[in-house]
């Protein structure tokens, strides 16, 4: 018997692609920040508005949810003495370390999977980057594989390793903007409301929101609620195999505390998230919750979200007892906050529970960005983006944005 799992692993990711022209790509965001256009789809009508506008597309006492993370510095470029350049870029923590949040308070020495760029210029053991009297040296351990695994050691142990890409590395631009980060990219490639450190690519539907338009909303009861995903560069990658059942997706670390968990479940108006790694986030929780629910007692490891679990546990649980159960077993466990890695796959054929709107930009082709909001609004996401590229929006990390109901 065919089931959803193997029609989504069947599909061609050349059916998820679209011609987006150079010059509708944003290179650079507009200022203000919420003078982006935004499109908005609902009961099958597009119409057009701007940003500032939000609070007034949005219900009252809408629960808006958002992604607090934070970019950091994740590039470091080490200049040789002939003036070729290596660039290592911090992708993700080596498995030794339990999440991103121990990683990123490691004093004195840590070990990191990046990706190198020039890796044929990296002749010697170390590359070393200093400023004043503190010393960053770089080892390689592992490049038999990519990402390869280096080591970092500082001689200042006060320092956090946060606190070390901030003083030597460059905000990570997404790769298609073949610029160097300028000064203003350090606060303009930054949400207003990031705060938890971790991310080497911004939550981008955050960009277009200022503080203004945040106390607008709350003048009309709409207040934010904030998740964590700690965005990986794999989410921006477009697929590369010709299936989806080839892909494999990068592992993300998702921050929720108990106390959000039981505001979701006290709220009962209408919940819209801001941007997918807010989506994919409270989905994965729904998951851990319909696997708590059958095994009260689960371990941590089994409550983890792979890539292929939605389409294998039970279609029929509701949001309210998957929710419940979640909350009962980090109760259970002692545990105020989650702080658990998550590989799920949106794609079409998977039914969106948590929430019946979602605020995000307009993606790359062929990207598992696209195939989410296919899950979202279905064969309408063509006409969405035809009505966009022939509208001129901007795409992309600074592009202009939309708000999508739910069918």
């Amino acid at each position: 018997m065919n089931t959803i799992k193997d029609t989504i692993k069947s599909l061609s990711i050349i059916d998820f692609s679209y011609d987006l022209p150079d010059e509708k790509i944003a290179y650079f965001p507009v200022e203000p920040r919420d003078s982006s256009k935004l499109l908005v789809y609902k009961d099958n009508q597009i119409t057009d508005y701007h940003y500032f506008e939000l609070n007034e597309q949005l219900p009252p006492n809408t629960f808006l949810i958002a992604n607090d993370t934070k970019v950091v510095e994740a590039r470091l470029i080490f200049q040789k003495s002939t003036g070729s350049k290596i660039e290592v870029f911090c992708l993700e923590p080596d498995q030794r370390y339990a999440d991103i949040l121990t990683a990123m308070s490691q004093t004195g020495s840590v070990y990191w999977k990046c990706l190198i760029g020039g890796a044929k210029k990296w002749k010697e053991d170390t590359l070393v980057l200093t400023q004043d009297n503190l010393e960053l040296r770089v080892t390689k351990i592992d490049t038999s594989k990519n990402p390869s695994v280096v080591l970092f050691e500082w001689n200042d142990t006060s320092l956090a390793f946060a606190e070390i890409l901030h003083l030597f590395g460059k905000i990570p631009l997404p790769p298609y903007i073949k610029r160097e980060p300028t000064q203003k990219d350090a606060a303009g490639y930054q949400t207003v409301y990031a705060q938890k450190e971790g991310s080497v690519a911004a939550p981008t539907a955050g960009l277009h929101f200022t503080d203004d338009l945040l106390e607008r909303m709350r003048i009309n009861n709409i207040h934010t609620h904030n998740v964590t995903l700690h965005v990986g560069a794999g989410t921006f990658i477009p697929v590369k195999s010709d299936t989806l059942g080839d892909h494999e997706m990068h592992a993300e670390f998702i921050d929720v505390s108990l106390d959000f968990l039981k505001s979701f479940l006290a709220n009962s108006t209408t919940k819209v998230c801001i941007g997918t790694t807010s989506l994919r986030t409270l989905e994965t929780l729904y998951w851990m919750g319909v696997k708590a629910e059958v095994n009260p007692h689960i371990s941590f490891e089994e409550i983890i979200v792979s890539q292929w679990d939605a389409y294998d546990l039970a279609q029929d649980t509701s949001v309210e007892n998957a929710f419940n159960s979640l909350v009962n077993w980090m109760k259970e466990k002692e545990l105020k906050r989650l702080l658990v890695p998550t590989q799920l796959l949106i794609a079409p054929g998977y039914q969106i529970r948590t929430v019946s709107g979602i605020l995000t930009n307009f993606h790359q082709p062929e990207s598992t960005l696209l195939l989410l909001i296919y899950a979202f609004v279905g064969e309408d996401w063509k006409r969405i983006y035809s009505h966009a590229l022939e509208n001129k929006y901007r795409f992309l990390s600074f592009g202009d944005g939309s708000l999508l109901w739910k069918h």
